[in-house]
């Protein structure tokens, strides 16, 4: 039986002939996938045509304002209600019913109110105390005015609410004031309260009537919280702290430009530096943390856990507790053990890295316009988002006002019938069913435009998943052209054509438009059924048995995987497609067969490499986010006067570490690129050609002697 080792190279397809006069990539070349191109720029024109459909139907006041029962928005200006932007539910304790999840809307009168209910009362309670009248009738119907009449007509024809409870505005839409004291739920440190018909009621009623509309507005929101009153903080801290954050990223992008020009000539020492500068910084924050820990273990008020106390927008409140350190210090001697495993057991390849690292840090430093690239790849990922959320918001906002019969009886024939708020009153409807009103229900319609508005909602999404995944392969096959143009330059940088990464972008978009959408539409098919997955499994959370989370749990991790080999192998076509201008489908294969031949070396260096530039990308942003940390907590005495005042330091500093990263990632992802270019273009030239070592690149020559390993090398 033949061994693994036994298997020849021509298993994984024939190696190419040796042509000297080959100078790649390829400048006489022809279209690509053309059928693919001709399908994507049709997709394009329908995205276009989808966009102007849904603007012309769509209308984001429906989106952006509640609306009240009878179809009019809460808080629109020149309206009745422009100073009453928030909507008040009759009794939200009706909110807790099936129809909720049919009609998406609440079975109770909708009202726009000024402001909240700030106390617990009840209709009938008022009655006997006329002095909370002119406090109550401010959420009773407009108009009404007639304390006299009967209680039991007054809550059948819902003029006024049966009840109120203190509230808070989320979302714009009035909720219960939940508090969690003790592990109980209360509000306003009350567990029960008295409802309109005299029956006392537990708090929990009201949390789960507030849950199923919270699931209705918001898709599934867990807290309460007051989000107006929080971001208007946040945005206060933006407003006075933009400019520092603004100076942190161009900091980051500074030291990001450095730190690449740096590898240039010192890439064995800085890398190295960077691992082990990881490394001390990683060792001084687990005693950092422990020494927290001792001095906070032991203090009743610091052994408070993290559930306990939930969710605070002031996260100075977690560092006072000895259980956050002690999570802290946990987390990073796992992380600090797991780098000094991969050292261990990988110190031969991180050489090998480093040697390709320097080369590539040659490679940037003869081609710098590379460094900026991402700038565009930015601004059109940018267009793509904004148009999908427009699309987006102007379908969801499509149709008209849809009323339906909502009636308190659970006998009503005629509940959730579609009826005309204007001639209900003249119907037998209201004879049938007592108590039953014809209330706003949603927006929507009969036409076949409006049938079919969940199919354009997965069309927007499909073709914004298609148009974000061609953005990036646009991005990788003009970088992998340009740092091909390096390496297969002799003489550098004499050999090295005029502008090649104009050059190479005009190549990708002229010729291989098709292949990069061929690519993009696998990539973005296995993410769209992604999507689909975990919207299920969100849908169906709690309803499910144990098989099938498993199941949803097996299928979730299947595609994960898939969608990051298809990622793993775009990649590696897009670059075979910028050097040798092939079709898609052969430069995935050529790539492939060329990997499954070196499959070792190419697994452990390519995730080495990616390990060495995530610790650069990570040294970089902690640094600067360590900066951003003692300049806004007035740490630095020299310019603590110029540190703006806060509500929540933690706001610009997030943004700081966050945005530092992303910038760090963009300059280091050219540099993955670049490196991954010359890995493979190494391959297609010295292990398949098999040409004299003579022609290696210096700084490769004498340092990728390992990856020559059963390999003959010429001289």
């Amino acid at each position: 039986m033949a061994r693994k080792t036994d298997i020849p190279s021509s298993y994984y397809g024939e190696p190419r002939k040796f042509d000297p006069a080959f100078r790649g990539p390829v400048h006489n070349r022809s279209c690509t996938d053309v059928v693919c191109c001709v399908i994507f720029i049709i997709g394009i024109l329908g995205y276009i045509a989808l966009g102007s459909v849904a603007w012309i139907h769509g209308d984001p006041r429906k989106v952006v304002f509640p609306t009240d029962s009878h179809g009019q928005f809460c808080g629109q200006q020149g309206t009745n209600n422009a100073n009453k932007a928030i909507l008040f539910y009759f009794n939200i304790l009706r909110c807790a019913s099936p129809s909720v999840l049919i009609n998406l809307q609440c079975p109770t009168t909708q009202l726009c109110v000024s402001k909240c209910p700030d106390r617990f009362a009840t209709y009938r309670e008022m009655k006997r105390n006329y002095k909370n009248w002119e406090y109550y009738k401010q959420f009773c119907r407009p108009g009404f005015d007639n304390p006299d009449k009967p209680v039991d007509q007054v809550l059948r024809d819902e003029d006024c609410p049966s009840m109120i409870v203190p509230s808070r505005p989320f979302l714009q839409r009035c909720f219960p004031d939940f508090v969690t004291r003790n592990g109980t739920l209360t509000v306003r440190n009350q567990r029960s309260f008295q409802d309109g018909d005299g029956v006392t009621r537990s708090v929990a009623d009201l949390r789960d009537a507030a849950k199923d509309v919270r699931t209705t507005v918001s898709g599934g929101i867990a807290s309460l919280l007051d989000a107006k009153e929080v971001g208007m903080k946040i945005f206060e801290d933006y407003a006075s702290s933009w400019y520092w954050i603004l100076i942190g990223l161009v900091i980051t992008m500074v030291v990001s430009l450095l730190f690449i020009l740096l590898l240039r000539f010192t890439a064995g020492v800085l890398l190295w530096l960077v691992i082990f500068g990881v490394l001390a910084a990683l060792g001084y924050g687990i005693w950092h943390c422990y020494w927290e820990f001792s001095s906070l273990r032991g203090n009743s008020d610091a052994d408070v856990t993290l559930s306990q106390i939930g969710f605070q927008a002031d996260f100075s409140i977690y560092l006072q507790l000895s259980q956050t350190w002690l999570v802290f210090m946990i987390s990073l001697s796992v992380i600090e053990a797991i780098i000094i495993l991969i050292l261990i057991f990988l110190r031969n390849r991180i050489r090998i890295a480093i040697a390709l690292l320097k080369e590539g840090s040659r490679a940037i430093g003869y081609i710098m316009s590379t460094l900026f690239y991402p700038i565009i790849t930015f601004f059109l990922l940018a267009i793509c988002i904004a148009y999908w959320a427009m699309t987006a918001v102007f379908l969801s906002s499509s149709g008209d006002a849809v009323y339906k019969v909502m009636s308190t009886q659970s006998k009503c024939v005629y509940a959730n019938q579609t009826c005309d708020p204007e001639t209900f009153s003249q119907s037998s409807l209201p004879v049938a069913c007592q108590g039953s009103q014809c209330a706003f229900a949603f927006y929507g319609g009969e036409s076949l435009y409006h049938r079919y508005i969940l199919l354009l909602q997965l069309c927007n999404l499909f073709l914004f998943l298609w148009l974000v995944n061609f953005t990036i392969a646009l991005g990788q096959c003009t970088l992998a052209g340009a740092f091909a143009s390096y390496y297969w330059a002799l003489k550098k940088p004499q050999d090295i054509p005029p502008f090649p990464l104009f050059s190479s972008f005009g190549r990708a978009i002229r010729y291989h438009t098709g292949s990069l959408a061929f690519g993009a539409l696998i990539l973005a098919v296995v993410q769209f059924f992604r999507i689909g997955l975990e919207y299920l499994d969100h849908k169906l959370k709690g309803s499910h048995n144990a098989f099938t989370r498993f199941l949803l749990c097996c299928l979730k991790c299947c595609l994960w995987c898939l969608e990051r080999f298809i990622k793993f192998m775009n990649r590696n076509a897009y670059i075979m497609i910028a050097i040798y201008g092939k079709n898609f489908c052969t430069s995935a294969k050529d790539a492939l067969f060329l990997l499954m031949r070196n499959v070792v070396r190419v697994a452990v260096l390519d995730k080495v490499t990616d390990f060495l530039l995530f610790l650069g990308k990570l040294l970089i942003s902690g640094s600067v986010g360590v900066l951003a940390f003692f300049f806004f907590t007035r740490k630095i005495p020299v310019i603590q006067e110029e540190v703006p005042s806060l509500n929540y330091y933690w706001v610009p500093l997030l943004t700081v570490i966050f945005g530092s990263y992303l910038v760090a990632h963009g300059f280091f992802n050219v540099y993955a690129m670049c490196v991954d270019t010359l890995f493979l273009c190494f391959y297609c030239s010295w292990l398949s050609l098999n040409l004299p070592c003579a022609l290696l690149p210096p700084s490769l020559k004498d340092r990728t002697q390992p990856l020559l390993t059963g390999n003959v090398c010429r001289a």
